[in-house]
Protein backbone atom coordinates (compact mmCIF):
# COMPACT_ATOMS: atom_id res chain seq x y z
CA UNK A 1 0.00 0.00 0.00
CA UNK A 2 1.33 3.44 -0.90
CA UNK A 3 2.38 5.57 2.07
CA UNK A 4 -0.14 8.18 3.00
CA UNK A 5 0.60 11.89 3.11
CA UNK A 6 -0.07 12.55 6.78
CA UNK A 7 0.46 16.30 6.86
CA UNK A 8 -3.13 17.07 6.02
CA UNK A 9 -5.06 20.31 6.31
CA UNK A 10 -8.58 20.80 7.70
CA UNK A 11 -10.73 23.73 6.72
CA UNK A 12 -12.33 25.17 9.84
CA UNK A 13 -15.10 27.78 9.57
CA UNK A 14 -13.60 29.74 12.47
CA UNK A 15 -9.83 29.69 12.07
CA UNK A 16 -9.50 28.85 8.39
CA UNK A 17 -6.91 26.17 7.72
CA UNK A 18 -5.75 23.89 10.53
CA UNK A 19 -2.65 21.83 9.79
CA UNK A 20 -1.87 18.45 11.32
CA UNK A 21 1.68 18.91 12.63
CA UNK A 22 3.03 15.35 12.40
CA UNK A 23 2.23 11.76 11.54
CA UNK A 24 1.64 10.63 15.16
CA UNK A 25 -1.12 13.22 15.54
CA UNK A 26 -2.50 12.24 12.14
CA UNK A 27 -2.68 8.59 13.28
CA UNK A 28 -4.41 9.58 16.53
CA UNK A 29 -7.01 11.61 14.61
CA UNK A 30 -7.52 8.65 12.26
CA UNK A 31 -8.07 6.27 15.17
CA UNK A 32 -11.63 4.95 15.60
CA UNK A 33 -11.75 6.23 19.19
CA UNK A 34 -11.17 9.77 17.95
CA UNK A 35 -13.36 9.46 14.84
CA UNK A 36 -16.24 8.58 17.20
CA UNK A 37 -16.22 12.25 18.28
CA UNK A 38 -17.72 13.11 14.87
CA UNK A 39 -20.88 11.43 16.14
CA UNK A 40 -21.05 13.27 19.46
CA UNK A 41 -22.63 16.70 19.53
CA UNK A 42 -20.52 19.36 21.26
CA UNK A 43 -23.53 20.91 22.93
CA UNK A 44 -25.82 17.96 23.61
CA UNK A 45 -29.42 18.83 22.80
CA UNK A 46 -28.84 22.60 22.59
CA UNK A 47 -29.82 22.39 18.93
CA UNK A 48 -33.42 22.17 20.17
CA UNK A 49 -32.91 25.81 21.22
CA UNK A 50 -30.26 26.99 18.73
CA UNK A 51 -30.85 25.14 15.44
CA UNK A 52 -27.29 25.79 14.25
CA UNK A 53 -25.63 24.07 17.20
CA UNK A 54 -24.91 20.80 15.40
CA UNK A 55 -21.12 20.98 15.64
CA UNK A 56 -19.31 18.03 17.19
CA UNK A 57 -16.63 17.21 19.74
CA UNK A 58 -14.40 16.34 16.77
CA UNK A 59 -14.61 19.92 15.55
CA UNK A 60 -13.81 21.31 18.99
CA UNK A 61 -10.83 19.00 19.62
CA UNK A 62 -9.17 20.08 16.35
CA UNK A 63 -9.86 23.75 17.13
CA UNK A 64 -8.30 23.42 20.58
CA UNK A 65 -5.22 21.77 19.06
CA UNK A 66 -4.91 24.62 16.57
CA UNK A 67 -5.00 27.21 19.39
CA UNK A 68 -2.40 25.19 21.30
CA UNK A 69 -0.08 25.38 18.26
CA UNK A 70 -0.51 29.16 18.32
CA UNK A 71 0.16 29.35 22.08
CA UNK A 72 3.37 27.31 21.73
CA UNK A 73 4.60 29.60 18.94
CA UNK A 74 3.82 32.74 20.97
CA UNK A 75 5.59 31.46 24.09
CA UNK A 76 8.65 30.30 22.14
CA UNK A 77 8.83 33.71 20.47
CA UNK A 78 8.94 35.26 23.96
CA UNK A 79 11.86 33.05 24.95
CA UNK A 80 10.04 30.26 26.82
CA UNK A 81 11.82 27.00 26.02
CA UNK A 82 9.47 24.23 24.92
CA UNK A 83 11.17 21.08 23.66
CA UNK A 84 9.80 19.12 20.71
CA UNK A 85 8.57 16.25 22.88
CA UNK A 86 6.83 18.76 25.19
CA UNK A 87 5.18 20.40 22.18
CA UNK A 88 3.92 17.01 21.09
CA UNK A 89 2.71 16.23 24.60
CA UNK A 90 0.75 19.49 24.74
CA UNK A 91 -0.83 18.95 21.33
CA UNK A 92 -1.82 15.36 22.09
CA UNK A 93 -3.17 16.20 25.57
CA UNK A 94 -5.43 18.96 24.23
CA UNK A 95 -6.48 16.91 21.19
CA UNK A 96 -7.62 14.03 23.40
CA UNK A 97 -8.93 16.03 26.38
CA UNK A 98 -12.58 15.29 25.50
CA UNK A 99 -12.22 11.80 24.01
CA UNK A 100 -14.06 10.30 26.99
CA UNK A 101 -17.32 12.14 26.40
CA UNK A 102 -20.34 9.91 25.96
CA UNK A 103 -23.47 10.57 23.90
CA UNK A 104 -25.01 13.96 24.69
CA UNK A 105 -21.98 14.60 26.85
CA UNK A 106 -22.96 15.41 30.40
CA UNK A 107 -26.30 13.58 30.40
CA UNK A 108 -24.38 10.30 30.24
CA UNK A 109 -22.42 10.88 33.41
CA UNK A 110 -25.70 10.70 35.32
CA UNK A 111 -27.28 7.70 33.66
CA UNK A 112 -25.08 5.32 31.67
CA UNK A 113 -22.18 5.27 34.13
CA UNK A 114 -22.22 6.12 37.83
CA UNK A 115 -19.86 8.66 39.36
CA UNK A 116 -17.23 8.37 36.66
CA UNK A 117 -16.48 11.61 34.87
CA UNK A 118 -15.64 12.06 31.20
CA UNK A 119 -12.13 13.18 32.25
CA UNK A 120 -11.53 9.79 33.90
CA UNK A 121 -12.79 8.01 30.78
CA UNK A 122 -10.58 10.26 28.60
CA UNK A 123 -7.61 9.13 30.68
CA UNK A 124 -8.52 5.47 30.18
CA UNK A 125 -8.68 6.02 26.41
CA UNK A 126 -5.29 7.76 26.50
CA UNK A 127 -3.73 4.89 28.44
CA UNK A 128 -4.99 2.31 25.92
CA UNK A 129 -3.79 4.47 23.01
CA UNK A 130 -0.44 4.84 24.76
CA UNK A 131 -0.02 1.06 24.66
CA UNK A 132 -1.04 0.97 20.99
CA UNK A 133 1.39 3.78 20.12
CA UNK A 134 4.32 2.30 22.06
CA UNK A 135 4.43 4.77 24.92
CA UNK A 136 4.43 7.93 22.78
CA UNK A 137 1.58 9.44 24.82
CA UNK A 138 3.34 9.18 28.20
CA UNK A 139 4.28 12.86 28.38
CA UNK A 140 0.81 13.94 27.17
CA UNK A 141 -0.80 11.86 29.94
CA UNK A 142 1.45 13.43 32.57
CA UNK A 143 0.45 16.95 31.36
CA UNK A 144 -3.24 15.98 31.15
CA UNK A 145 -3.17 14.70 34.75
CA UNK A 146 -1.57 17.96 35.90
CA UNK A 147 1.47 16.00 37.13
CA UNK A 148 4.07 17.41 34.75
CA UNK A 149 6.60 19.60 36.65
CA UNK A 150 6.27 22.54 34.23
CA UNK A 151 3.04 23.96 35.64
CA UNK A 152 2.23 26.37 32.80
CA UNK A 153 1.87 23.39 30.44
CA UNK A 154 -0.79 21.86 32.68
CA UNK A 155 -2.50 25.28 32.80
CA UNK A 156 -2.69 25.41 28.99
CA UNK A 157 -4.72 22.18 29.14
CA UNK A 158 -6.84 22.92 32.19
CA UNK A 159 -7.24 26.27 33.95
CA UNK A 160 -9.49 29.32 33.94
CA UNK A 161 -7.92 30.38 30.67
CA UNK A 162 -7.04 27.18 28.83
CA UNK A 163 -7.12 26.28 25.13
CA UNK A 164 -10.28 24.22 25.67
CA UNK A 165 -12.25 27.28 26.83
CA UNK A 166 -10.60 29.54 24.29
CA UNK A 167 -12.00 27.30 21.55
CA UNK A 168 -15.42 26.31 22.84
CA UNK A 169 -16.58 29.83 23.71
CA UNK A 170 -15.71 31.10 20.24
CA UNK A 171 -16.98 27.97 18.47
CA UNK A 172 -20.24 27.67 20.41
CA UNK A 173 -21.03 31.34 19.92
CA UNK A 174 -20.39 30.94 16.18
CA UNK A 175 -22.66 27.89 15.79
CA UNK A 176 -25.44 29.17 18.05
CA UNK A 177 -25.33 32.65 16.54
CA UNK A 178 -25.01 34.18 20.02
CA UNK A 179 -22.59 36.96 19.14
CA UNK A 180 -21.97 38.07 22.74
CA UNK A 181 -19.88 34.94 23.35
CA UNK A 182 -17.52 35.69 20.50
CA UNK A 183 -14.12 36.18 22.14
CA UNK A 184 -10.92 37.04 20.32
CA UNK A 185 -9.03 33.91 21.32
CA UNK A 186 -6.10 34.68 19.00
CA UNK A 187 -5.51 38.05 20.66
CA UNK A 188 -5.73 36.46 24.12
CA UNK A 189 -3.13 33.87 23.13
CA UNK A 190 -0.81 36.55 21.75
CA UNK A 191 -0.81 38.15 25.22
CA UNK A 192 0.26 34.98 27.07
CA UNK A 193 3.60 34.68 28.82
CA UNK A 194 5.25 32.53 31.49
CA UNK A 195 6.69 33.83 34.79
CA UNK A 196 8.03 31.50 37.51
CA UNK A 197 6.70 28.56 35.50
CA UNK A 198 3.11 29.90 35.65
CA UNK A 199 0.94 31.25 32.87
CA UNK A 200 0.36 35.01 32.94
CA UNK A 201 -1.37 37.50 30.66
CA UNK A 202 0.55 40.68 29.83
CA UNK A 203 -1.04 43.90 31.05
CA UNK A 204 -2.08 45.04 27.59
CA UNK A 205 -4.29 41.94 27.34
CA UNK A 206 -6.34 42.89 30.38
CA UNK A 207 -9.41 43.98 28.40
CA UNK A 208 -9.34 40.77 26.36
CA UNK A 209 -9.43 38.78 29.63
CA UNK A 210 -12.32 40.92 30.91
CA UNK A 211 -14.25 40.31 27.71
CA UNK A 212 -13.46 36.57 27.94
CA UNK A 213 -14.93 36.35 31.46
CA UNK A 214 -18.00 38.41 30.61
CA UNK A 215 -18.55 36.32 27.46
CA UNK A 216 -18.24 33.14 29.53
CA UNK A 217 -20.90 34.31 31.98
CA UNK A 218 -23.15 35.34 29.13
CA UNK A 219 -22.75 32.01 27.29
CA UNK A 220 -23.59 30.06 30.44
CA UNK A 221 -26.87 31.82 31.15
CA UNK A 222 -27.86 32.32 27.53
CA UNK A 223 -26.69 29.01 26.05
CA UNK A 224 -25.26 26.27 28.30
CA UNK A 225 -27.81 26.80 31.08
CA UNK A 226 -30.67 27.85 28.80
CA UNK A 227 -33.84 26.61 30.45
CA UNK A 228 -35.08 24.67 27.41
CA UNK A 229 -31.68 22.99 27.11
CA UNK A 230 -31.86 22.02 30.79
CA UNK A 231 -35.27 20.38 30.31
CA UNK A 232 -34.05 18.43 27.28
CA UNK A 233 -30.96 17.14 29.11
CA UNK A 234 -33.01 16.19 32.17
CA UNK A 235 -35.44 14.29 29.95
CA UNK A 236 -32.61 12.27 28.36
CA UNK A 237 -31.29 11.41 31.83
CA UNK A 238 -34.79 10.25 32.79
CA UNK A 239 -35.28 8.24 29.58
CA UNK A 240 -32.15 6.24 30.34
CA UNK A 241 -33.05 5.89 34.00
CA UNK A 242 -36.48 4.53 33.09
CA UNK A 243 -35.02 2.24 30.42
CA UNK A 244 -32.58 0.85 33.01
CA UNK A 245 -35.46 0.31 35.44
CA UNK A 246 -37.52 -1.59 32.87
CA UNK A 247 -34.56 -3.74 31.77
CA UNK A 248 -33.96 -4.52 35.46
CA UNK A 249 -37.53 -5.84 35.65
CA UNK A 250 -36.88 -8.18 32.72
CA UNK A 251 -38.28 -6.03 29.87
CA UNK A 252 -36.50 -6.48 26.56
CA UNK A 253 -35.96 -3.03 25.05
CA UNK A 254 -34.93 -2.68 21.44
CA UNK A 255 -31.65 -0.78 21.11
CA UNK A 256 -28.06 -1.16 19.94
CA UNK A 257 -25.89 -3.84 21.56
CA UNK A 258 -23.61 -1.20 23.08
CA UNK A 259 -26.51 0.62 24.74
CA UNK A 260 -28.02 -2.68 25.86
CA UNK A 261 -24.77 -3.53 27.67
CA UNK A 262 -24.93 -0.31 29.74
CA UNK A 263 -28.65 -0.69 30.46
CA UNK A 264 -27.97 -4.19 31.78
CA UNK A 265 -24.95 -3.32 33.92
CA UNK A 266 -24.22 -1.07 36.87
CA UNK A 267 -20.99 0.57 35.77
CA UNK A 268 -18.90 2.56 38.22
CA UNK A 269 -15.19 3.36 38.66
CA UNK A 270 -14.22 -0.10 39.88
CA UNK A 271 -16.21 -2.03 37.25
CA UNK A 272 -15.10 0.15 34.31
CA UNK A 273 -12.64 -2.29 32.69
CA UNK A 274 -10.92 -2.24 29.31
CA UNK A 275 -13.76 -4.39 27.99
CA UNK A 276 -16.24 -1.73 29.20
CA UNK A 277 -14.15 0.93 27.48
CA UNK A 278 -14.30 -0.97 24.18
CA UNK A 279 -18.11 -1.08 24.38
CA UNK A 280 -18.29 2.55 25.53
CA UNK A 281 -16.30 3.46 22.41
CA UNK A 282 -19.16 2.14 20.28
CA UNK A 283 -21.71 4.45 21.91
CA UNK A 284 -22.61 7.81 20.39
CA UNK A 285 -25.58 10.15 19.93
CA UNK A 286 -27.08 7.93 17.25
CA UNK A 287 -27.59 4.99 19.64
CA UNK A 288 -29.65 7.17 21.96
CA UNK A 289 -31.68 8.93 19.25
CA UNK A 290 -32.57 5.71 17.43
CA UNK A 291 -33.52 4.02 20.72
CA UNK A 292 -35.80 6.95 21.61
CA UNK A 293 -37.43 6.84 18.18
CA UNK A 294 -38.24 3.21 18.83
CA UNK A 295 -39.27 3.65 22.47
CA UNK A 296 -41.78 6.41 21.75
CA UNK A 297 -44.10 3.55 20.73
CA UNK A 298 -43.41 1.43 23.83
CA UNK A 299 -46.21 0.19 26.11
CA UNK A 300 -44.68 1.82 29.18
CA UNK A 301 -46.41 5.15 29.85
CA UNK A 302 -43.30 6.83 31.26
CA UNK A 303 -40.78 5.72 28.64
CA UNK A 304 -43.17 6.38 25.75
CA UNK A 305 -44.01 9.91 26.83
CA UNK A 306 -40.46 10.93 27.75
CA UNK A 307 -39.15 9.82 24.34
CA UNK A 308 -42.04 11.45 22.52
CA UNK A 309 -41.28 14.76 24.26
CA UNK A 310 -37.67 14.80 23.08
CA UNK A 311 -38.16 13.44 19.56
CA UNK A 312 -41.02 15.82 18.78
CA UNK A 313 -39.72 18.67 20.92
CA UNK A 314 -42.82 18.94 23.06
CA UNK A 315 -40.88 19.41 26.26
CA UNK A 316 -41.94 19.98 29.85
CA UNK A 317 -42.61 23.47 31.10
CA UNK A 318 -39.80 24.92 33.23
CA UNK A 319 -39.89 27.82 35.66
CA UNK A 320 -36.70 29.44 36.94
CA UNK A 321 -36.70 31.09 40.37
CA UNK A 322 -34.15 32.85 42.54
CA UNK A 323 -35.36 30.99 45.66
CA UNK A 324 -35.73 27.24 46.31
CA UNK A 325 -39.00 25.74 45.04
CA UNK A 326 -41.65 24.96 47.69
CA UNK A 327 -42.32 21.23 47.95
CA UNK A 328 -46.08 21.90 47.95
CA UNK A 329 -45.75 23.23 44.41
CA UNK A 330 -44.21 19.97 43.23
CA UNK A 331 -46.77 17.92 45.18
CA UNK A 332 -49.79 19.54 43.53
CA UNK A 333 -48.42 18.86 40.00
CA UNK A 334 -47.66 15.23 40.92
CA UNK A 335 -51.15 14.64 42.36
CA UNK A 336 -52.80 16.14 39.28
CA UNK A 337 -50.84 13.78 37.02
CA UNK A 338 -51.55 10.72 39.16
CA UNK A 339 -55.24 11.43 39.04
CA UNK A 340 -55.38 12.27 35.36
CA UNK A 341 -53.46 9.23 34.09
CA UNK A 342 -53.94 6.77 36.94
CA UNK A 343 -50.20 6.41 37.44
CA UNK A 344 -48.14 5.91 40.58
CA UNK A 345 -46.35 8.68 42.44
CA UNK A 346 -42.98 7.31 41.27
CA UNK A 347 -44.13 7.37 37.64
CA UNK A 348 -45.49 10.91 37.96
CA UNK A 349 -42.14 11.92 39.47
CA UNK A 350 -40.50 11.38 36.07
CA UNK A 351 -42.48 14.36 34.73
CA UNK A 352 -42.42 16.67 37.75
CA UNK A 353 -39.10 17.48 39.35
CA UNK A 354 -36.95 20.31 40.58
CA UNK A 355 -33.27 21.15 40.56
CA UNK A 356 -30.78 23.95 40.69
CA UNK A 357 -28.16 25.44 38.40
CA UNK A 358 -25.09 27.40 39.40
CA UNK A 359 -22.90 29.64 37.28
CA UNK A 360 -19.59 31.14 38.28
CA UNK A 361 -17.72 32.80 35.45
CA UNK A 362 -14.48 33.17 37.36
CA UNK A 363 -13.48 30.80 40.16
CA UNK A 364 -11.00 33.05 41.92
CA UNK A 365 -10.58 30.65 44.84
CA UNK A 366 -9.56 27.67 42.68
CA UNK A 367 -7.07 29.14 40.23
CA UNK A 368 -6.15 32.62 39.22
CA UNK A 369 -5.84 34.41 35.93
CA UNK A 370 -2.70 36.40 36.66
CA UNK A 371 -1.89 39.68 34.97
CA UNK A 372 1.77 40.61 34.46
CA UNK A 373 1.99 44.36 35.02
CA UNK A 374 4.53 46.52 33.21
CA UNK A 375 6.34 46.96 36.54
CA UNK A 376 6.95 43.19 36.66
CA UNK A 377 4.42 42.67 39.47
CA UNK A 378 1.78 39.97 39.14
CA UNK A 379 -1.84 40.58 40.14
CA UNK A 380 -5.03 38.55 39.96
CA UNK A 381 -7.36 39.82 37.20
CA UNK A 382 -10.00 40.91 39.75
CA UNK A 383 -7.47 43.16 41.51
CA UNK A 384 -5.76 44.34 38.33
CA UNK A 385 -8.98 45.26 36.54
CA UNK A 386 -10.92 48.49 36.93
CA UNK A 387 -14.03 46.60 35.90
CA UNK A 388 -16.16 46.41 39.04
CA UNK A 389 -18.30 43.59 37.72
CA UNK A 390 -15.39 41.13 37.69
CA UNK A 391 -15.76 40.86 41.46
CA UNK A 392 -19.40 39.98 40.92
CA UNK A 393 -18.41 37.42 38.27
CA UNK A 394 -16.37 35.51 40.81
CA UNK A 395 -19.42 34.96 43.06
CA UNK A 396 -21.48 31.86 42.28
CA UNK A 397 -25.07 32.56 41.22
CA UNK A 398 -27.64 29.83 41.87
CA UNK A 399 -31.08 29.56 40.32
CA UNK A 400 -33.76 26.99 41.09
CA UNK A 401 -36.09 25.33 38.62
CA UNK A 402 -39.21 23.21 38.55
CA UNK A 403 -40.38 21.19 35.55
CA UNK A 404 -43.88 19.86 34.92
CA UNK A 405 -46.06 18.94 31.90
CA UNK A 406 -47.72 21.80 30.10
CA UNK A 407 -50.04 19.78 27.91
CA UNK A 408 -52.02 16.62 27.62
CA UNK A 409 -49.56 13.73 27.32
Amino acid sequence: MATKNKLKIFNDPIYGFITIPNSLIFDLIQHKYFQRLRRISQMGLSYLVYPGAHHTRFHHALGSMHLMQKAINVLRFKGVSIAEDEENGLLIAILLHDIGHGPFSHAMEHSIVNNISHEEISLKFMEILNEEFNGSLTLAISIFKGKYPRKFMCQLISSQLDMDRADYLKRDSFYTGVAEGNINSERLITMLNVVNDKLVVEEKGIYSVEKFLVARRFMYWQVYLHKTGIVAEQLVIRVLKRAKELVGKGEDLRCSEALKYFLNSEINKSSFTNKTLGIFAQLDDYDIISAMKDWQNHDDFVLRNLCDMIINRELLKIKLKNKPIKSSQQGSHIEALMEKYQISKAEAGYFVFEGEITNQAYQSKKQHINILLKTGKIKDIVKASDQLNLKALSKPVTKYYICYPKRKM
